[in-house]
């Protein structure tokens, strides 16, 4: 081959071989865009190093030969500028899909395939010649289609990673202006150069500076990534970084206009999809904070909490405020931390709430046991001396005739509370399994009424059950059994002579709602708000009768592990109505 070599030729030939050996060395690097800048590098030193053998060859053969050499890197270098732009830009996830990338990956494939064989169809050159007007000689091409639509696609590619560049590096903080600064002005170079030789503006003949001009850009590039460490700051990184975060950042000025954020902090916000977050004041974005805004006002950094709504819910946040002019970095930025307390708080809440349950507990069972103390051991103390009595014939048979209706009422009361004791310990221990099942309703009723009749006869009290065969409910049948036991105790304890229970069963809520009603004393409107609050309220009945205030406790108790709810309706004078609503299935 005949060469001869000029200066330009030259300078292209000794760029290309450095170019070469820095994509080389680029190309060892972990970091994805700096693989893709060290391509891209290798695609612009072939382009160099064969556009500089053709202008230093002097028969059009030989020129040609390294024409189809330079198209190697002319079509792959807009496809790695454009991939280097995605990764920048932090879009990297659109070439990964493969059309995609197949797509553009055939656009230089088949270009490099029409140049190679262009003297068959003379698609992409109608002709070309070898022009001697100039220094030195120059191959004169004229343009086909394929060459024209590769242009398009070579400005397209070029566009569009320029456009992904400088909205990238718009949103990025000033502390990365130089860098940016630098790959902007990079990716201008080619456009200006290429522009130039397409509409004719041509210094030196025939010459095509576009290979010169990515020289520059990539020499720009390399001053980024090695002289402001754009890969050990990169502004997407950074994104990516606070992104990562849970916590909601944002800086604002000395205006309280946000100017810089991450993406956690949008999920405090009423409306997520506002795109003019920059710029906007922060009461705009938490609007009735009044203390938060308070506080900022004094210009001290610390501490405080606050509560908002968002589009998600509600949140307690604590704000960590700094004021960088304390650290003489800058007087006009605020950083403010947003963190969320909201499960903490939940979690204090809930621990309080269990403090306060335990200490109901424990002033229950001190209750339990003074009742043991009192009440269980009082009608024991009283039936085991009458017993001694008699057995001493202290007392005649006559005399202890009178003694039984009052011995019996103790035994009845003592037996209810054993039971209640029993059945709310029982209720208490985790292991306290609930065999729910099928269960006639009225069955259990009519046996729970005959049960009751003969303590409601003592009082003259008529107990009238309206509840059909059929009513079908599925609980635990000793539990409710237990639960309609206390009710109906309640409702003769508290009943006057002639007074009338109903009982009746009729499906509600898609349960069956059983009601237990009576026209007897009622309940004060004080005590029905303490009812089912967790304290035992004890009162007499309108016999004098004793009770504990255990019963109810143990019929919301069954109630709820049911899946059922138990409710009262109650005038005092007039009556009480006990609601229960059971479940008719799983």
């Amino acid at each position: 081959m005949d060469f001869t070599f000029n200066a330009y030729s030259l300078f292209l030939l000794i760029s290309g071989s450095i170019m070469l050996f820095l994509s080389w060395y680029a190309y060892k690097k972990k970091h994805g865009a700096l693989k893709i800048f060290g391509l891209m590098m290798l695609s612009n030193s072939i382009w160099s190093l064969a556009y500089g053998f053709e202008l230093a060859s002097a028969s059009l053969d030989q020129a040609k030969f390294f024409i189809d050499i330079e198209y190697v890197g002319i079509t792959t270098l807009p496809l790695c500028w454009f991939l280097f732009c995605l990764k920048l830009a932090g879009r990297e996830k659109w070439y990964k899909r493969p059309l995609n990338f197949s797509l553009l990956a055939s656009v230089t494939v088949v270009i490099t395939l029409l140049v190679w064989t262009n003297s068959y169809h003379h698609l992409h050159y109608k002709s070309y010649f070898m022009d001697t007007r100039g220094e030195f000689p120059m191959v004169y091409i004229v343009p086909g289609i394929s060459y024209q639509l590769f242009t398009i696609y070579f400005y397209l590619l070029l566009a569009i990673g320029s456009y992904l560049l400088i909205t990238t590096f718009r949103k990025a903080d000033p502390i990365y202006k130089r860098q940016n600064y630098s790959v902007v002005i990079a990716a201008i170079i080619p456009w200006l150069t290429n522009i130039a030789y397409i509409l004719g503006f041509r210094p030196v003949g025939n010459l095509d500076l576009t290979p010169f001009s990515f020289a520059a850009t990539i020499f720009f590039i390399s001053i980024a990534i090695y002289r402001f460490k754009l890969f050990d700051v990169l502004p997407i990184a950074r994104e990516k970084v606070l992104d990562l975060i849970q916590d909601g950042f944002l800086v604002v000025d000395q205006k309280n206009r946000v100017i810089d954020y991450n993406n956690a902090f949008r999920k405090y916000l009423i409306d997520p999809n506002n795109k003019k977050i920059i710029g906007t004041p922060i009461e705009t974005l938490f609007p009735d904070q009044f203390a938060f805004f308070e506080f900022m006002e004094r210009h001290q950094s610390g501490k405080i909490e606050l509560h908002i709504k968002s589009h998600l819910g509600s949140f307690d946040l604590e704000a960590d405020i700094l004021y960088l002019d304390e650290n003489k970095l800058n007087n006009d930025a605020t950083i403010i931390k947003l963190q969320d307390l909201t499960h903490f708080k939940q979690e204090a809440l809930k621990s309080q709430q269990q403090t306060e349950e335990l200490k109901k507990l424990n002033q229950l069972k001190d209750r339990i046991f003074s009742i043991i103390a009192h009440d269980l051991r009082g009608p024991l103390v009283n039936l085991s001396e009458v017993l001694k009595m008699i057995s001493n014939n202290l007392i005649t048979v006559e005399e202890f005739k009178t003694l039984s209706p009052i011995l019996n009422k103790d035994i009845l009361y003592t037996t209810d509370l054993l039971e209640n004791i029993l059945h709310w310990s029982r209720s208490q221990l985790k292991g306290y399994g609930i065999n729910k099942e099928y269960f006639d309703l009225k069955s259990m009723i009519i046996n729970e009424v005959n049960y009751h009749l003969p303590s409601a006869a003592s009082k003259n009290v008529n107990i009238v059950q309206n509840v059909f065969p059929g009513n079908i409910v599925y609980a635990d049948m000793l539990m409710i059994q237990i639960v309609v036991r206390n009710l109906l105790s309640n409702a003769i304890k508290f009943c006057y002579e002639d007074c009338e229970i109903n009982i009746t069963a009729v499906y509600s809520k898609g349960k069956m709602l059983l009601s237990i009603a009576d026209n007897g004393m009622g309940i004060k409107a004080e005590a029905l708000e303490r009812l089912f609050g967790g304290e035992n309220i004890s009162t007499r009945g309108t016999m004098n009768e004793k009770g504990t205030g255990l019963g109810l406790m143990v019929c919301k108790e069954f109630m709820e592990r049911n899946d059922g709810e138990i409710t009262v309706e109650s005038e005092f004078g007039k009556g009480t109505k006990f609601n229960l609503f059971i479940p008719i299935e799983p």
